[in-house]
């Protein structure tokens, strides 16, 4: 029967899921509801029963529904009816009602699908809003917290949006994809995307990635394990290569390019890569720019996006500030030719030889600002100007908190006084080099000379920060300091008391501390460090003068601490530095202190370092009564050298139980250990050094080697004297990608000289002793040509064909590139020449001896010293 009122006619809807199961929760009994009282629905309780009716207003349902528009209004025969079936899912319909009678929904990736769709059928066009509101509002948020779609659904939504021709869905599917990227490809359901939307996602301008490598990564990836499906469809091959075509190649750093010229698929691609590269080192700074002509610079902006967060250019040795500068540019302005002129000049003022101008002017060119961008990395960048880079971080990336530049010489402490004034939110900072060979307390010099500096120093005189200051930094850099939480200076011998004390003053907030193979500091000075740093978790200070003095600090409640050594140990303080310590490394620091630590000192230390998750302390006093006084239960690495713990069963059940075995050392290992040992996959192991543990290894068991340990970035083999010269080639073709290569008594691997490991183009630390007489005697000019990344070469005579090798010049820079530290041993071997470079010691007794060239930020240094290096 009617109602007077329009609004109060109903018509009952008999729901029903065609495609639900009766299950022994759901009841066969009916339940009556109404839209009267929406807004309350128990859904639990309604979706319990397997059919029910809803009483629902005529008149809504025609004003907010197609399909109910033309039902109940039209020539049909429910228009007339006041009782109309539904099958459809029934929580989806239930919540299709909802949205009709303005309730809000829940939406979320796992019922977008459900709720498109019946949106679509009923014409729901203020569901379909909603829905489409929602996609937006999650795929174009800049904030974390609303990651809400997973990647399988953001897969159906695209399939979904495919079926039905809805480019609304694709686009959004891509663009979240695309901003998403780095998320994307550390999930398990990367290799399910379709090829169509990743192609979309990496041609769209809001792809996110932290670095080119990382995208070419991903895609290798993905076309790997998509290559069979691929070859079945109706892609053609030039259609599977835009993938590809999307690289930035001249953007990836070597050591990444240098490793995929094994791999049969992407070879070509990588070859081309490293002749970019090569290409890109070879042009000044400033005329990088010129030499492209007008050709169009894209593919050498660095992907940077509103969303980035970080910007990894490590091991890149060809980006240059007009790199940097361009990418930091809007890419409407990047092709003008007033804007080249713009970053020539200013690239050039910035480059000037007596370093006079290091800023850009505020008006000189429109560099955007990147906020969300916290962290860099900028490891390894040979060519870019550091001032110029500080400057482009300070006004491009405001919210900068992470900086890592680790192996570059010309990072100073007056850089990192300029980087936190710049950029005062910076709170970690890592410039890490690589650590001096020569500690004195470790080795018996017998000569050394200095040369003049071959890199310019700054006046002796206090650093100016900025042209509107006229105090010196001590006075304006307190508040900066004070946010750095983790320092990293390791290797810096440079790096004096003065420094430290200076840090230590405002550097309050200090939790982390790498001070390794800073041999200039005394133990004082690293003990009121540690007294002023109250908040000190993480402590390396391997090969540094660590004594009983930085113990004592922290051994002693920071209450009540006494300066004096003759305090007494073996009084447990619960407050001290030491309870809370979860890292402390102090490997080799007997050697370098005067006060190095006793039994005594350890055994109380130990007793204090509940927490501690690391521990090594190599080379130390260290005696069985200290080592089980160790009250902690957390430690997860332990270094105390000398191994006994090893069989092929040993190794095996170890490979087989840690597939993400990372670091693999056996080193002067007791034990049985033979081939079966390495007849294992271990595709996540990336550094392997196996010393004086199989002297068995033959050039067939190096290349199982190879096919099992696919990954590998760093090698070290020694007394493998089965090893001919093939084993260069086999070396270099099943790991082109090695960054260190050490290769010692090694049979004939270099009687016929060195060519094959010259593939390894990456190459960063080189050692090679007894492997043959056949190295060339131009090897180390030529190694330092041909391998731009090289820092390190170790050498002996007995391997020189002529007897003896030739040296970079002094103080040019042109001839050696990135190399740090060259060391040439005289063995006692009958074999082993002289050398020219010996020649001034010749009158003292035949011990081994080495010498040392180190180039460090201000001058070369040339030492003999009796030690084998």
């Amino acid at each position: 029967m009617a109602s007077s009122s329009d609004d109060d006619e109903f018509v009952i809807l008999v729901c029903t899921d065609p495609n639900n199961q009766i299950g022994a929760d759901i009841s066969n009994e009916e339940i009556v509801i109404s839209t009267t009282d929406i807004s309350h629905w128990d859904f639990p309780s309604i979706l319990s029963f397997q059919t029910f009716k809803i009483q629902a207003h005529r008149n809504r349902l025609i004003e907010e529904s197609s399909y109910f528009r033309g039902l109940l209004s039209g020539s049909f025969s429910e228009s007339c009816s006041d009782c109309i079936s539904i099958e459809w899912q029934l929580e989806t319909f239930l919540n299709v009602l909802r949205c009709m009678f303005r309730c809000p929904l829940d939406i979320t990736s796992r019922n977008f699908i459900p709720l498109f769709e019946a949106a679509l059928y009923f014409g729901v066009e203020m569901l379909l809003l909603q829905l489409k509101s929602w996609f937006s509002e999650v795929s174009l948020s800049k904030d974390p917290g609303l990651l809400k779609i997973q990647l399988d659904d953001l897969i159906r939504i695209w399939n979904f949006g495919l079926e039905h021709a809805n480019g609304f869905v694709q686009e959004l599917c891509a663009s979240y994809l695309a901003r998403n990227f780095m998320w994307t490809m550390s999930s398990n359901f990367f290799e399910d995307v379709p090829y169509d939307l990743l192609l979309l996602c990496i041609k769209h301008p809001h792809l996110t990635v932290d670095s080119e490598k990382h995208l070419s990564d991903a895609l290798f990836i993905w076309l790997d394990s998509n290559t069979k499906q691929l070859e079945g469809s109706s892609k053609t091959e030039n259609e599977f290569s835009d993938i590809l075509k999307q690289i930035r190649i001249s953007l990836l750093p070597l050591w990444f390019a240098s490793g995929k010229r094994s791999s049969g698929c992407f070879s070509e691609l990588a070859n081309e890569s490293v002749n970019s590269i090569f290409r890109l080192m070879k042009v000044t700074t400033t005329g990088s720019i010129n030499a492209l002509g007008d050709s169009d610079l894209s593919h050498l902006r660095i992907r940077l996006t509103e969303y980035s967060k970080r910007m990894d250019l490590s091991g890149c040795p060809q980006i240059t500030p007009m790199i940097l500068l361009l990418s930091l540019l809007p890419n409407t302005h990047s092709f003008a030719l007033a804007l080249r002129k713009s970053i020539k000049e200013a690239v050039s003022n910035l480059e000037q030889a007596d370093g006079s101008k290091y800023q850009i002017s505020q008006g000189l060119l429109p560099t955007l600002s990147f906020e969300a961008v916290q962290e860099v990395d900028i490891s390894g960048c040979l060519k870019l100007h550091l001032e110029v880079a500080i400057e482009c971080f300070s006004k491009s990336f405001p919210c900068l908190r992470k900086v890592k530049a680790a192996y570059l010489l010309n990072f100073r402490t007056t850089t990192l006084y300029k980087l936190v004034q710049k950029c005062p939110l910076v709170s970690e900072v890592d410039i890490t080099i690589d650590m001096n060979p020569l500690i004195s307390s470790q080795v018996s010099v017998i000569s050394s000379t200095s040369s003049s500096p071959v890199i310019p120093l700054a006046p002796n005189r206090p650093y100016i920060v900025d042209h509107s200051f006229s105090m010196t930094y001590p006075y304006h850099l307190g508040p900066s300091l004070a946010n750095i939480t983790k320092l990293t200076m390791e290797g810096r011998s440079d790096v004096c008391d003065s420094d430290v004390q200076y840090f230590s003053k405002f550097c309050v907030s200090l939790c982390y501390l790498n001070l390794k193979g800073c041999i200039s500091l005394t133990d004082v000075c690293i003990a009121n460090l540690i007294r002023r740093c109250t908040k000190l978790h993480s402590i390396l200070v391997c090969h540094t003068s660590f004594g009983m003095n930085s113990i004592l600090a922290l051994c002693t409640a920071s209450r009540s601490f006494s300066n004096s050594l003759t305090a007494k140990f073996g009084k447990m303080h619960l407050d001290s530095l030491a309870s809370n310590l979860q890292l402390l490394h102090m490997g080799g620091c007997k050697f370098c202190s005067s006060t190095a630590a006793d039994e005594a000192s350890l055994l109380e230390l130990l007793s204090q370092t509940q927490m501690l998750k690391s521990l090594c302390l190599r080379d130390t006093n260290l005696v069985d009564n200290a080592l089980c006084n160790f009250s902690g239960s957390l430690l997860e690495m332990l270094d105390v050298s000398n191994t006994m713990v090893i069989s092929d069963c040993t190794i095996i059940n170890m490979i087989t139980s840690l597939r993400q075995l990372r670091t693999l050392s056996l080193c002067y290992c007791l034990g049985d250990i033979s081939i079966s040992s390495f007849n294992l996959s271990m595709p996540s192991l990336r550094k392997l050094r196996l010393e004086r543990v199989t002297p068995w290894m033959t050039n067939n068991d190096l290349v199982l080697l190879t096919q099992n340990c696919t990954k590998l970035v760093e090698l070290a083999l020694l007394g493998c004297k089965l090893l001919n010269s093939d084993a260069q080639c086999i070396i270099s073709r099943g790991w082109p990608g090695l960054i260190s290569i050490h290769l010692e008594d090694c049979g004939e691997l270099t009687k016929k000289g060195i060519s094959s490991l010259f593939n390894c183009t990456a190459l960063e630390d080189l050692l090679l002793r007894h492997n043959g007489p056949g190295v060339q005697r131009n090897f180390i000019l030529d190694a330092a040509l041909k391998l731009p990344m090289l820092r390190q070469v170790s050498l002996d005579l007995c391997d020189a064909s002529e007897g003896d090798f030739d040296l970079p010049d002094d103080e040019d820079e042109s001839d050696r590139y990135s190399l740090r530290s060259v060391k040439i041993a005289r063995c006692k071997s009958g074999r082993c020449n002289a050398g020219s470079h010996f020649a001034e010691v010749l009158a003292k007794p035949a011990h081994r001896e080495t010498l040392v060239l180190v180039w460090n930020s201000r001058n070369l240094v040339r030492t003999v010293v009796k030690e084998r290096l």
